[in-house]
């Protein structure tokens, strides 16, 4: 028995691949007496309203021979009046010049596209089986498409044809890649994946690259569905997918993911891939792959945490609004505590390995004046017009739901561990809200309220006060103890010298005679008392010219000993430093007074006390 072709039908093609264009044909076969059509203005797991109407032109609409005029209704929706029982067919066209995970892209190398910038939605009719039908683009040299869409009729070998969608929410979730790309095959926990990498260059190391992702796969689905000890069931459980795609873009220079619920959207540079002829361990590889290796397993964590097992109000994405929740400090956060976690469990990076990457962490949230400012649960909340919208203050006004929710996944992982026998952790937290959720087989909305009885029957009490403190105050978390009794001793490093004086900056160039700039001024550092701010440019020191910020250690001047006590400290003090600054063509002078080392100007090291203990938690 055939099945009927869905009543939605996109058919898209390369209207022009110089000028960056797609060609659209949207037809509804049932189209509404006043039927409106709308296209989303932003992308679910990017939250930022991103105007994707802004790209596209042309919209001319039609019923047989008869031309129909097209109302806008504001800056996403348009309407149309129609006959009924006839086709509404629409065409028009996107530019696509967005080389990112977001939106879409179009050239004579490649084409990519999310559904959200090209797919308009009929609205009423959102819930009806969606058809997707993309032409063979000619120009693009040997290219094939591939996408997570269950396909109806396609050519086997490049993949192009017709694919099917049972509603336009899985319609937006389900981006395509077209092009000349490396492609490997190969199964995890009982699920086919493809990986799909485009712009991979000749030394590409792909075996390794899936030899690792595979591991990683594994490893996430262990997490979420461990088998019963002394289960004689064979194989692994099956995840709640049964297929998935990674798609990742190689370039010059970029970095990111989009996850979605059967693939996911990558970006890296390219000497971040593995390179044949490298050391197999992924840490011989450089931080690059390393760091690669946390962006994949973060996304794939995100099939459960956050496309599944989501916040409450994100039961039904609304595309016309932003969307809030308070949690995004749980879905982002946490999923950003167990990505390098993971890498740590599947083999890939030692004890070491992965506590210099938590420090990295810990050190990114104690360097952001904000997160005296802005509370976690606040910084989710205002995603849309904070995090995605950074600017000369961010880090003074802002404290990012990714780092601080990561070092809370971190305080509560160890705060379970640390009053019990190592039965409750986190992971049986997050298990629990899993199965809890509603959905039939794991995976629902949940609220707040959901996390906090879920924590409190792991751990066999209220922790309402930690939330309280951690999430919705200001207050610093106990990572020393909390660290210490896990086997980990934190060491204090003198920091960098920006930070130390309280400056985000950017170095010149002395062979083009060009000066450091600044990016941002921090709160309450030895910069903003000096007068510095956002843009300004750091001509000379004391009268000497500079290109690098560190510069200024050549230039300074010591300060002569007071007394015997400030000669037996040993520690040199300096005078302060007249800096000639520039701005708005102006030039200046301002003195810079120099810090002394304290608790906010060190780097944390973690390091191992208790190789017991440390094997117990990461283990």
């Amino acid at each position: 028995m055939l099945t009927p072709s869905p009543a939605l039908h996109y058919r898209v093609e390369a209207a022009d691949l110089h000028a960056h264009l797609y060609g659209v044909t949207f037809t509804i076969a049932q189209p509404a007496a006043t039927q409106v059509v709308a296209l989303p203005v932003w992308i679910p797991g990017s939250y930022l309203v991103r105007e994707f109407a802004k790209n596209l032109q042309n919209l001319r609409t039609s019923q047989g021979r008869r031309k129909l005029v097209v109302r806008p209704l504001d800056k996403h929706r348009w309407q149309i009046d129609c006959q009924p029982g006839q086709p509404l067919v629409l065409r028009y066209e996107v530019y696509a010049h967005d080389d990112s995970v977001r939106t879409a892209w179009l050239d004579t190398h490649r084409a990519f596209f999310n559904p959200t910038s090209l797919c308009l939605q009929a609205v009423g009719q959102e819930d009806q089986p969606h058809a997707l039908q993309v032409e063979p683009f000619e120009g693009i040299a040997q290219g094939a498409l591939y996408t997570a869409l269950q396909p109806i009729k396609t050519t086997k070998r490049t993949g192009y044809g017709t694919y099917r969608a049972a509603n336009y929410d899985e319609l937006a979730d389900s981006p395509v890649e077209i092009g000349d790309c490396w492609v490997a095959d190969f199964e995890a926990g009982g699920v086919p994946h493809r990986f799909v990498v485009a712009g991979a260059p000749p030394a590409f190391d792909g075996q390794r690259l899936i030899d690792d992702t595979r591991r990683i796969c594994e490893t996430a689905i262990d997490f979420w569905h461990p088998q019963p000890p002394g289960s004689k069931r064979r194989g692994r459980p099956r995840a709640p997918h049964d297929r998935y795609v990674f798609m990742l873009n190689a370039t010059g220079s970029g970095y990111g993911g989009l996850e979605h619920r059967h693939s996911t959207a990558l970006i890296c540079t390219r000497t971040d891939l593995p390179q044949a002829g490298q050391q197999k361990n992924p840490l011989a590889q450089g931080d690059g792959y390393i760091t690669l290796l946390g962006l994949i397993s973060h996304e794939y964590f995100h099939t459960w945490n956050v496309k599944r097992l989501r916040p409450a109000e994100f039961a039904r994405y609304d595309y016309a609004v932003e969307n809030y929740t308070e949690l995004l400090w749980f879905f982002e956060g946490f999923t950003s505590y167990y990505d390098d976690l993971l890498l740590r469990r599947a083999g890939l990076i030692d004890d070491a390995g992965y506590l210099k990457l938590l420090a990295k962490t810990i050190n990114q949230v104690r360097q952001t004046p904000g997160r005296a400012v802005q509370t976690v649960a606040q910084a989710s909340f205002d995603a849309w017009i904070k995090y995605y919208r950074q600017d000369a203050n961010t880090p003074n006004a802002t404290v990012s739901y990714y780092t601080k929710g990561a070092t809370v996944a971190l305080a509560l992982d160890l705060t379970l561990r640390q009053h019990g026998d190592g039965s409750g952790t986190l992971d049986h937290v997050l298990r629990l809200l899993w199965q809890r959720s509603g959905a039939q087989d794991g995976g629902g909305p949940i609220s707040e309220a959901d996390v906090r009885a879920a924590l409190a029957q792991v751990a066999g009490r209220d922790l309402g006060t930690e939330l309280d403190a951690w999430v919705h105050s200001t207050r610093e978390l106990p990572l020393t103890e909390l660290l210490e009794s896990a086997g980990v001793t934190v060491q204090r490093d003198p920091a960098g010298l920006a930070q130390r004086l309280g400056l985000r900056i950017t170095d010149g160039d002395a062979s083009a005679r060009t000066s450091p700039r600044v990016s941002h001024v921090l709160r309450g550092g030895p910069a903003e008392k000096a007068g510095l701010a956002p843009g300004d440019e750091l001509l000379a020191a004391n009268g000497w010219r500079l290109h690098k910020l560190d510069d200024l250690l050549l230039y300074r001047r010591p300060k002569a000993a007071r007394g015997k006590a400030d000669a037996q400290k040993g520690a040199t003090r300096y005078a302060p430093t007249e800096l000639l600054v520039a701005r708005d063509l102006r030039t200046f002078t301002v003195t810079l007074d120099w810090p002394a080392v304290d608790e906010s100007s060190v780097n944390w090291k973690l390091a191992v006390a208790s190789a017991d203990r440390v094997r117990a938690w990461l283990g």
